[in-house]
């Protein structure tokens, strides 16, 4: 975490722990629980980057699958649609499954919506195709809400973490000029180890805020790509089965 402040004119790992054993105890905890933040920060945002990744090297291998069928819900009838761990297909198949409960409740089947080669043997109604475009729609927010987890707190990490530590070095500071005050005069050598330990709790908190931030403004990119990409897909899978079946 400190590694870059060994050269040049930054302040020597060397010194990181007498500086922290300077700081008072509040400054102590503020830098402690800014280094386990910064641990739960990266944490999250590697397993959200590689959870993204995932999401979207699997959508486009389903999406490949799903427009080289003969029918719009041929993948959901031969139940190869699981192979892929992606949103999308969670959206396909909650789409799939509200088009064959509307169909029983019509007195029809699943296997009745195609025969080989693709063509349509019934007509769909505004109702069937409402129950689906319904379920794929619940279906996208639901996706989508969970794409967004925990970024609200990565979020909070991002903008609290500057805070927490400012807090820590004005709290040093005043401690420092406080204990000078009562003690009379002191030399600057006296109170600058207890002001350097106060200062480092905002160190600390910068180190712990600037990668929180940028990684969150990169994941929001991305999950709003993917959301975008799950919506497309639902109005697609809506647009075909019009597209076959209405008259």
């Amino acid at each position: 975490m400190f590694g870059f402040l060994s050269s040049g004119s930054f302040l020597p790992v060397a010194s990181i722990g007498f500086v922290f054993s300077q700081s008072n105890l509040a400054g102590k905890v503020i830098v402690v629980l800014l280094f386990g933040g910064s641990i739960w920060a990266w944490s999250l945002m590697l397993t959200k980057f590689k959870q993204l990744i995932t999401a979207k090297r699997e959508s486009d291998r389903f999406l490949s699958a799903y427009r080289v069928e003969s029918h719009p819900v041929a993948l959901f009838q031969a139940g190869r649609a699981r192979g892929y761990p992606s949103p999308l297909v969670v959206v396909y198949e909650q789409a799939c499954s509200a088009l064959g409960a509307s169909l029983e409740a019509s007195a029809q089947n699943t296997d009745d919506l195609f025969v080989g080669g693709g063509s349509p043997r019934v007509t769909l109604t505004d109702r069937h195709i409402s129950s689906v475009k319904n379920a794929a729609e619940r279906t996208v927010a639901d996706q989508a809400l969970l794409l967004e987890n925990n970024m609200g707190l990565l979020a909070t990490a991002a903008s609290t973490a500057p805070f927490l530590g400012l807090l820590g070095t004005v709290w040093g500071v005043m401690e420092s000029f406080g204990n000078m005050a009562s003690s009379g005069p002191a030399l600057l050598s006296d109170v600058a180890p207890g002001i350097s330990g106060a200062l480092l709790t905002t160190v600390v908190g910068l180190l712990v805020a600037l990668p929180s931030s940028i990684g969150y403004n990169l994941l929001s990119d991305r999950i709003r790509c993917m959301t975008v990409l799950i919506d497309n897909f639902s109005q697609e899978l809506v647009g075909d089965l019009e597209r076959v079946h209405l008259p």
